[in-house]
């Protein structure tokens, strides 16, 4: 059995086959597959998944950072806070959330300010944070910092490097690295990462589908059924088996999240 911590089943891409899509996910073992929002349109699609599978799918809410309007982010923080307190049981995280300067850093106070107010989403209601970051790690530590001891989250997608990794796990010890289907890829450095610097304690599971397809499928759409080609390969790194890997990762996911809100 496995959780998927970060998988957007709601978007288009499964529009096609997404009943087919879930039932290989269940036969492949998944108890859980986490849906982390990312913009106001997407928050319909999102819950109606999980109001159609609420033994599966679990949503949460949030703005991504490369998806903030072109104007009026506030309006659109505005309503994602009153959809979270009017129901604040119905999420299980603010997510996803973060920095990103890689394309384009001509709104990182934009971002900044975005993800400061939704920071404070999670500690008012004791809720995960799921946390987006790309080419902006310094920054994303010093945001986080003030409130180490308070949080508790993922750093999403992690494929940095073993000083990084280190600092995270340090410096924030309620979080857990997100590690998906790049730890495939061929060229990818992050097995050596893991095996000097990150406890197998400190890892949760994810596709981030429908991008980022592990090898043998890498360049195809994700799904959730792939997970286990990622247990495989974290099980080869830590010399483990793959029910150990299924076994520890869940139990940190569950750590984590509470997949049991009130529906």
């Amino acid at each position: 059995m496995f959780i998927d911590t970060h998988t957007h089943l709601y978007l288009e891409d499964y529009d096609a086959d997404r009943e087919e899509v879930i039932q290989r996910a269940r036969e492949a073992g998944a108890v859980a597959l986490l849906q982390p929002n990312v913009d106001a349109s997407s928050y319909a699609p999102m819950m109606a998944l999980c109001d159609a599978h609420p033994d599966l799918c679990y949503p949460m809410i949030g703005l991504h950072p490369t998806e903030l309007p072109a104007t009026d982010v506030d309006a659109t923080l505005d309503e994602m806070e009153r959809l979270l307190n009017a129901h604040p049981s119905r999420f299980i995280a603010v997510g996803e959330v973060g920095l990103d300067f890689y394309w384009d850093a001509s709104r990182a106070e934009e971002q900044l300010a975005a993800f400061q107010r939704q920071i404070q989403w999670a500690l008012r209601y004791d809720l995960p944070i799921m946390i987006h970051s790309r080419s902006a790690h310094r920054q994303l530590v010093n945001t986080l910092l003030p409130y180490a001891n308070d949080l508790r989250g993922v750093f999403h997608c992690f494929s940095g490097s073993r000083e990084e990794a280190e600092e995270l796990l340090r410096r924030f010890p309620r979080f857990a690295l997100g590690i998906g289907g790049v730890l495939t890829f061929k060229k990818c450095k992050l097995p050596d990462t893991l095996l000097q610097s990150v406890p197998l304690s400190r890892i949760v599971l994810e596709t981030d589908a429908p991008w980022l397809a592990p090898t043998p499928h890498r360049g195809t759409r994700n799904e959730s059924a792939y997970i286990p080609y990622i247990i495989d390969k974290l099980a080869e790194i830590y010399q483990l088996t793959p029910e150990d890997i299924a076994t520890a990762t869940t139990r940190n996911a569950t750590s984590i999240f509470t997949l049991l809100p009130s529906r």
